[in-house]
């Protein structure tokens, strides 16, 4: 007996708590914002304009302020509140397009990549996958991103090879290269690429059942897909992470002055990537060439992409340790 899929319509969380910054990740989220701004006068659509990446801070603000506020860069210093609105998730659809494609725009760091055909791969995947939205919202935008990808699957796609070269090219670990090149080629219809992005203060509360969905889809896909071929899609042995972090800059050469803090010497953007890491085979870092923020809080610290390795049947740890660390 199959399992039901989550109703239509999206599934409601109402007026979940929003989520507490400490002074670091504040100023952290400020100046992304700051620079955001920026960009979007320079070359960003009207729709972009209302909707902020990963690693921006999402101002409070009703939606019809929400571009108002935006556009005046004055406001800034008066925007540290926090949202408060009902969330629902909604399977993917062609008009997710560009808020899904503003999510994932430094995912592969600067690189000049084939993104609007990832985007589409992820939107026509649609009993796989979720957008978060707010409820209600006539724009519709998008505040988060989850799916899986097989890696055989659309091997042969544009996107997908441009993603497996830069992957090779940023691994500088000889030891793990191999490892990495085995699951981008002889493994690849065993791995399933982990696409994960959101605004910064999505609420925590929203992570656990984001996750469990997609995991439970998966497990849905294995019978419910018309195919045996795409049954078989969904039967992943690995899942391979592409993420962000922070990371302390010399930190054996930096001592903290009288009465300062230790600086923490990696910060992890999105929480369960810690999680991921401690479960994680093998991962690498790699230094980026698009820095999100620069502040003098971050002075001593570089954005570095991650890329991890998880085997599937860590996952219900996982699972249990995310609900564990938002609870």
């Amino acid at each position: 007996m199959c399992m039901p899929r989550r109703p239509s319509g999206g599934r409601r969380f109402i007026k979940p708590q929003p989520l507490a910054f400490s002074p670091f990740m504040r100023s952290l989220a400020l100046a992304s914002r700051r620079k955001l701004h920026h960009h979007q006068q320079e070359e960003d659509s009207q729709r972009s304009e209302e909707l902020m990446s990963f690693d921006q801070k999402l101002p409070t603000s009703s939606k019809k302020e929400k571009k108002e506020q935006l556009s005046d860069s004055s406001d800034e210093e008066d925007s540290q509140g926090d949202v408060q609105a009902d969330f629902e998730f909604f399977d993917p659809k062609p008009t997710d397009f560009n808020g899904v494609k503003i999510l994932l725009k430094n995912y592969l760091d600067d690189k000049e990549w084939d993104l609007s055909s990832f985007v589409d791969l992820v939107l026509e995947q649609t009993t796989v996958g979720t957008v978060v939205k707010v409820a209600d919202d006539e724009d519709e935008s998008v505040f988060a991103v989850v799916s899986a990808l097989n890696l055989g699957r659309y091997k042969e796609h544009k996107c997908f090879r441009e993603l497996k070269e830069f992957l090779l090219q940023v691994c500088s670990e000889k030891s793990i290269a191999s490892d990495l090149k085995l699951l981008l080629e002889k493994k690849a219809k065993d791995v399933g690429i982990l696409v994960s992005q959101r605004v910064m203060n999505l609420p925590p509360q929203l992570l656990p059942p984001l996750y469990d969905g997609l995991f439970d889809e998966v497990s849905w896909a294995t019978e419910d897909e018309p195919t045996e071929e795409l049954r078989g899609s969904f039967r992943f042995k690995w899942y391979l992470l592409v993420t962000k972090i922070y990371k302390l800059k010399n930190p054996k050469q930096r001592k903290p002055r009288r009465g300062e803090e230790e600086d923490e010497e990696t910060v992890f953007l999105k929480p369960e990537d810690e999680l991921f890491l401690q479960l994680s085979s093998w991962s690498f870092t790699y230094p980026m060439r698009s820095q999100l923020v620069t502040s003098q809080e971050m002075k001593n610290y570089q954005l570095m992409g991650l890329v991890m390795a998880v085997e599937a049947k860590r996952i219900p740890e996982f699972r249990q340790m995310l609900n564990s660390l938002i609870d």
